[in-house]
């Protein structure tokens, strides 16, 4: 820390402070730049974030032999790809889960076309992106990666390329024991109160794979009509599926048909 910045900090009072250390483990960045933001938007936070999120991110200068040895520690003995032993060792490398969700955001820097596998161009591609090129760097990147899911527009990339990402080679459609699983990692994220009882409906009268435009619309409608469905129209342009999971919540009493809306009633 300057003593520039040292002394700005000690003027600042508790509140100030709060937001301060607040924007630093949201975004990963330094405490200076996070004074910055904190300043230029007025102390507002969500003011800071927008403005952050909004600037491009400037990319580090990275070394293309180190992006090459990290790659063949991690390549597959028998094919030129990172296949899941190589991934579960990365994982092991940077301190996380392989269940983690940062997994995805990873993956999605990468623009990985599958799960559990990344090409040569997919995997150097994506450290070039996020300009590291050791494992340190990858670490340090984590909180970032992690706050990316914070971000509106963010998270619906990212949503929009689970779907492609978790599905199997050469299906349109999404297995349902996998769609199950990404709802509950991504909603763990955005906090969708009805997201475990989508997943038992699913179970329970769906039970076939999982269409784009279905995976697509459900992250608009969580967005959208609220846990009540006080604003759910029953005429809106859902998938059937939708429709019909408004009609489960309300046969098994999840949601009273009192709570929606008189015009919604009529219809």
């Amino acid at each position: 820390m300057t003593f520039i910045f040292a002394f700005y900090q000690n003027k600042l009072g508790r509140g100030h402070r709060d937001k301060v250390h607040q924007f630093m483990t949201i975004t990963g960045t330094s405490e200076k730049a996070a004074y910055q933001a904190l300043k230029a938007s007025d102390w507002h936070l969500e003011g800071a974030f927008d403005a952050f999120y909004s600037q491009p991110q400037p990319k580090s200068y990275t070394d293309a032999r180190r992006l090459e040895d990290l790659y063949n520690r991690y390549k597959d003995a028998y094919a030129d790809m990172i296949m899941a032993d190589g991934i579960t060792l990365l994982c092991s490398d940077i301190l996380v889960d392989h269940q983690d969700i940062v997994m995805l955001v990873l993956s999605w820097h990468m623009k990985a076309a599958t799960m559990c596998e990344f090409s040569k161009q997919e995997f150097i591609g994506g450290l070039q992106s996020l300009g590291v090129d050791s494992i340190e760097k990858l670490r340090e990147k984590i909180p970032f990666m992690r706050s990316e899911l914070k971000d509106d527009q963010k998270f619906r990339e990212i949503y929009n390329f689970a779907f492609g990402w978790a599905k199997e080679k050469g299906q349109k459609s999404l297995a349902l024991d996998t769609a199950i699983g990404m709802w509950q990692l991504l909603f763990a994220e955005k906090h969708w109160p009805l997201v475990d009882h989508w997943c038992q409906f699913l179970q329970a009268r769906h039970n076939k794979a999982i269409s784009r435009d279905t995976w697509s619309q459900l992250l608009e409608f969580a967005k959208t009509v609220d846990p009540q469905l006080s604003n759910y129209d029953v005429d809106g342009a859902w998938p059937y599926l939708i429709d019909e999971f408004v009609e489960y919540l309300i046969e098994n009493g999840i949601i009273q048909k009192g709570q929606l809306s008189d015009w919604t009633q009529k219809h």
